[in-house]
């Protein structure tokens, strides 16, 4: 059996966020199939994957950072550790993820401290075990046992005393960890009734069977029915999946990742089965007690704000609802609340500081907090749409339009678990995925893989910008059948020329020549084709040479950044020097770009 390292580095994070990842995808449908507090809404086991997902990526960003700088040696471990929690910290999802994510903060604060003595082997992770659970309680405006705290708690004590390296730590947090999961059942009436241990708690102890196989190379007990075999982190577990592509080993001598699989468009499968109702129907939600019908909207938020006014905002949250925890540091912050008046929470954030990243999820039929137990599943749609936009405003044109949207942030692609979890929302037999992104092809072919096994028929039309996606969805027609409405939606995708306007962060190499930091850039069909200092001139430039070709419609999303007058000079200009030409103008909000473009 390979050793692994005896204390913690760089490596051996990477090593247990990979870890960690496989082990929570092993294990997302069975956490999922037993969440049933603080809401029997089915989805714990996706949001702990998510969420440790966004860590991976943050982790791997850092080592690619590294590697583009040619650097001799490794990040630091408080390199890897920071990006870990705050990777974690923006992609957290639902109560456990959001708990995860404090957790991880825990331990990275005591990991990556500064100081004569060094947190790096045994008793420094007993240390960063202890300041976790102690955070994540502190987070939770009103601690349960029976959850995720209480098997952090179990774990951190199981650890106290260990003698010995960090697997020996590990393993000793991980046999606390299994031992209160087990007693969860009896600590909750609700998860007695279903006969069930706690979700949250499930996905814990998946992740520190992951910290015990990062150093010792061993698969613990819970996870050894896995096929997978066990690695060290001396051998470089397979690394997470970043944008769908298999992300390069740290060592420059290691295997390259192999292709990612080929997706037919138009591959089928049997629809999938529905879940099972695991839910008790007097089942107590957050704080509330059992039989009482909770609040019906999760509101989920990045806030950047200081620590007074988060502080004033965690009172005014605690009045509006239930489920309440607030995580993070340092200026900003994760928040999650169950409330009725979602449009409150958001206010509230907004009064603190500047939230973003809103999402509000109303709980559907068969889970506590709509009071839907006993109620038969809700049917599924034949044909539905999926898309990711770039921006609020695009997503508000796309969801008028029928279609279930991912929302893209500058800088912040989705990774494929949020694709999958988009696809299980729109809810039908049949789903046209738009990515309308060239950087998310990997991605979107991952995530309708995994649709497909899920038993839902996924076609994946490539559209490389949302104006692509907006004349694909243009022609759609549920009626017709799948395969000719692909037909007509890529055909129509496919005829759209795009182009975005954008500013330069640095100086670079372009196909046009040398570009400076703050010039303006205009990208044709993904490369740079104009170089210039003005962003309506740029525009109208990249217009020109686009209608060059011919064309019978004008497509452009103006950004929140956008001079006012580039819509008006831009039409006019279609309007007296091409004839017969349309110009369509919708804003779309924070998209990264100032000006989207879509020639037909």
């Amino acid at each position: 059996m390979p050793q692994g390292p005896r204390t913690f580095d760089a490596l051996a994070v990477r090593t247990w966020c990979g870890l960690a990842l496989q082990a929570l995808g092993r294990a997302r449908e069975e956490i999922d199939a037993i969440n049933v507090y603080p809401v029997a809404d089915g989805d714990t086991g996706t949001n702990l994957y998510l969420t440790v997902e966004s860590a991976a990526a943050a982790v791997e960003a850092v080592f690619a950072g590294h590697a583009m700088a040619a650097a001799s040696a490794p990040p630091s471990l408080a390199d890897a550790v920071r990006a870990m929690a705050h990777g974690a910290l923006i992609g957290a999802r639902g109560n456990s993820g959001t708990i995860l994510a404090q957790l991880l903060r825990g331990m990275a604060q005591v990991l990556a401290a500064d100081g004569e003595t060094a947190h790096t082997d045994g008793p420094g992770l007993r240390l960063a075990l202890r300041h976790a659970a102690e955070s994540a309680r502190r987070a939770v405006a009103h601690p349960v046992e029976g959850t995720v705290l209480t098997v952090a708690t179990a774990a951190a004590e199981a650890a106290r005393d260990v003698e010995g390296d960090c697997g020996s730590v590990a393993r000793a947090a991980y046999e606390g960890a299994r031992v209160a999961l087990t007693a969860t059942t009896g600590q909750l009436a609700v998860l007695e009734r279903a006969k069930v241990v706690d979700a949250g708690g499930r996905g814990l102890v998946a992740v520190l069977g992951a910290l015990v196989q990062t150093f010792t190379g061993e698969v613990p007990k819970q996870d050894s029915g896995s096929a997978a075999p066990a690695r060290s982190h001396a051998e470089q577990p397979p690394r997470p999946v970043l944008d769908g592509a298999p992300l390069a080993p740290a060592r420059s001598h290691a295997e390259q990742p192999a292709d990612g699989p080929e997706t037919p468009a138009g591959a089928e499968g049997a629809d999938a089965a529905e879940g099972a109702d695991a839910a008790d129907p007097e089942a107590a939600c957050g704080d509330g007690a059992p039989g009482e019908s909770g609040p019906a909207f999760e509101v989920i938020y990045l806030l950047e704000a200081e620590d007074a006014a988060v502080d004033r905002l965690r009172e005014r949250l605690d009045g509006l609802g239930d489920s309440l925890v607030v995580v993070g540091g340092d200026g900003l912050w994760n928040v999650h609340v169950h409330v009725d008046d979602a449009g409150a929470a958001v206010e509230a954030g907004v009064e603190a500081g500047r939230p973003h990243r809103i999402r509000i999820t109303h709980f559907g039929l068969g889970d506590v907090h709509a009071g839907g137990a006993g109620r038969p599943p809700r049917e599924r749609a034949q044909r539905a749409v999926v898309a990711v936009v770039p921006g609020e405003g695009l997503a508000g044109l796309y969801t008028e339009a029928g279609a279930t949207t991912v929302l893209a942030r500058p800088g912040e692609p989705p990774a494929s678990g949020e694709l999958v979890q988009a696809v299980r929302r729109a809810h039908a037999r049949e789903v046209v995925l738009l990515p309308n992104d060239a950087d998310l092809r990997h991605t979107a072919a991952a995530a309708a893989e995994q649709a497909r096994a899920e038993g839902v028929r996924v076609a994946l039309i490539p559209t490389r910008s949302a104006v692509q996606g907006i004349a694909a969805l243009a022609v759609h027609e549920p009626e017709r059948r799948f395969d000719e409405d692909v037909v007509a939606m890529t055909s129509a995708a496919g005829a759209t020329r795009y182009a975005e306007v954008a500013v330069a962060e640095r100086q670079s190499w372009t196909m046009a020549g040398i570009c400076q930091a703050g010039d303006v850039l205009g990208l044709i069909d993904g490369d740079v084709a104009v170089i210039g200092a003005d962003v309506t001139t740029t525009a109208e430039t990249v217009l020109d040479r686009m209608l060059a070709a011919g064309g019978e419609l004008v497509t452009l999303v103006l950004g929140d950044e956008t001079p006012d007058d580039v819509a008006g000079r831009l039409e006019a200009r279609v309007r007296e020097a091409y004839l017969a030409v349309d110009t369509v103008v919708y804003r779309g909000g924070r998209q990264g770009a100032l000006l989207l473009i879509g020639v037909e």
